[in-house]
């Protein structure tokens, strides 16, 4: 199965209803999420496996974006966040002006594999794995772009 992280937007009402009642959050995402697809109409999306991989490049890259740090938590578990949707603006418009070349110019799979970084299969075939984080980049902006463009934030799931 795999850490895995994913998004899914959320109102301002549905982000504020979440943070004081954590339960409800949980089983409202469930039903965003239906039957194994989300609503209609709801930028969804996420780095899903890749997180790690994403992670290293911004952070090579000096792209203002952390998962795990940015957000707030609405789970004591760590397992939801919510995200406003001034800092998914912030986001998109940080993502939309990176292109996907500045941070594979950062790509190191040796480097990568040793420091351990989730989840460490980069010395298996880099290339692939290269295309897959630029597959999940893309995923990733789209995301932010359609919940930006909307006025919206988001929920992220950090699942384990």
């Amino acid at each position: 199965m795999g850490v895995s992280i994913s998004f899914i937007s959320a109102t301002t009402e549905e982000l504020d209803r979440a943070a004081k009642d954590p339960n409800w959050a949980d089983e409202y995402i469930f039903e965003l999420y239906g039957e194994n697809s989300p609503m209609p109409d709801r930028p969804y999306g996420g780095p899903d496996k890749a997180f790690g991989g994403l992670q290293f490049l911004f952070d090579q890259a000096e792209v203002g974006l952390e998962f795990l740090m940015d957000g707030f938590q609405i789970r004591d578990d760590g397992t939801l966040f919510g995200w406003d949707a001034e800092q998914i603006g912030n986001v998109a418009r940080e993502l939309r002006a990176t292109p996907w070349e500045r941070l594979a110019a950062h790509y190191d799979s040796e480097r990568m594999g040793k420091e351990d970084v989730y989840p460490n299969m980069w010395r298996f075939d880099p290339e692939g794995q290269l295309e897959w984080l630029e597959g999940a980049y893309e995923e990733l902006v789209a995301f932010f772009g359609a919940a930006a463009d909307r006025g919206l934030g988001a929920f992220m799931t950090f699942s384990f």
